[in-house]
């Protein structure tokens, strides 16, 4: 559906017209733009509007179907950019992710949502509040999403550490570690981060080439020059995230072959116990054995503290063994 369409001249808004081609004659006319939100649009709406701005084939259907990663495509007429917002659930500390594509021409930007999170509205009132960076024209709309989108990033970084330190926690606390759903939340979390990953990597080169800073250094089309140092720090924000993610998934893992090795440990000292018990009851059973035996000539068979003198033997026995695998730290 069509959440929103308006025409920016000087950067205050003004109610466009309700065709999109008079729309777009009527911002060119006046130096200014146009721009189109739509929320997961059908093949029918999204037709309208790709005819009207000449959209490439290839990018709309990549804006119908999703699921794509994030990239930047220049085409001869617009320049189509997707970026994947993330959204952090903290009642089930799940992360997962929707999809921004951005259509940008000389006069002209439309936005595609899929899925929750997008901060499409919020970046919008936000810029028809500042008119001076809304007068740049198309790419301050370009650069207000993508600024909005890797700030975001940061804070689920921050959210997602401060549940990998309770989970640590929880991994080298006496008791915890050897939960059985330790693990499988170790697996989920590294789930969580492999989500988040997908989001941010694949971002670094589109950032690289909006910001100048890629191997060819050649201008993006449709994105003004002087735009440059302000995607530079949207790429240092991206860089950051991508070293938190990658210091994540280090720890987790780490996090997760801690946890291994101790329940590892934790068998290895319940079958230490489980051989000293069964080697103290090997003991009195061998001698139990030997004097069930019933043969006639034994010793102290007749003799009247044979059995007290057995019995006792057999304490003692176990007394030393006790101590001998308690210094060993077996029991």
């Amino acid at each position: 559906m069509i959440v929103d369409c308006a025409v920016y001249r000087e950067g205050h808004r003004s109610e466009g017209p309700e065709d999109f081609s008079d729309a777009l004659a009527e911002a060119r006319s006046a130096g200014g733009f146009v721009w189109i939100g739509l929320h997961e649009p059908t093949e029918d709406e999204f037709d309208l509007v790709s005819q009207e701005f000449a959209l490439h084939p290839l990018a709309v259907e990549d804006a119908l179907k999703a699921h794509q990663r994030p990239k930047l495509e220049v085409y001869d007429d617009s320049l189509f950019l997707v970026l994947k917002p993330v959204v952090y659930e903290p009642h089930s500390d799940t992360v997962s992710s929707g999809e921004v594509m951005i259509f940008l021409g000389d006069a002209f930007v439309v936005t595609v949502r899929h899925g929750e999170g997008a901060p499409l509205g919020a970046v919008r009132n936000r810029l028809e509040r500042e008119p001076e960076l809304l007068g740049k024209g198309p790419t301050s709309v370009l650069y207000a999403i993508a600024d909005a989108v890797v700030d975001h990033y940061l804070d689920v970084a921050i959210e997602l550490q401060t549940d990998l330190e309770e989970l640590e926690a929880e991994v080298f606390s006496p008791d915890g570690g050897g939960s059985r759903h330790t693990a499988s939340r170790i697996y989920g979390f590294k789930r969580q981060i492999l989500e988040f990953r997908r989001a941010t990597g694949p971002l670094v080169l589109p950032m690289s080439r909006l910001a100048g800073t890629g191997t060819s250094g050649v201008r993006v089309p449709f994105v003004e020059e002087k735009a440059r140092p302000f995607f530079r720090d949207v790429h240092d924000h991206l860089t950051r995230v991508n070293e938190s993610v990658e210091g994540l998934d280090r720890l987790v893992s780490d996090i997760l072959s801690a946890h291994l090795a101790q329940m590892s440990v934790r068998q290895n000292d319940d079958m230490r116990k489980i051989s000293a018990w069964a080697a103290m009851a090997a003991v009195p059973t061998m001698i139990a054995g030997v004097y069930g035996m019933n043969f006639e000539h034994m010793p102290e068979l007749r003799w009247m503290w044979s059995y007290p003198a057995v019995v006792a033997l057999m304490a003692v026995l176990e007394v030393l063994l006790y101590r001998l695998f308690k210094q060993r730290g077996w029991m």
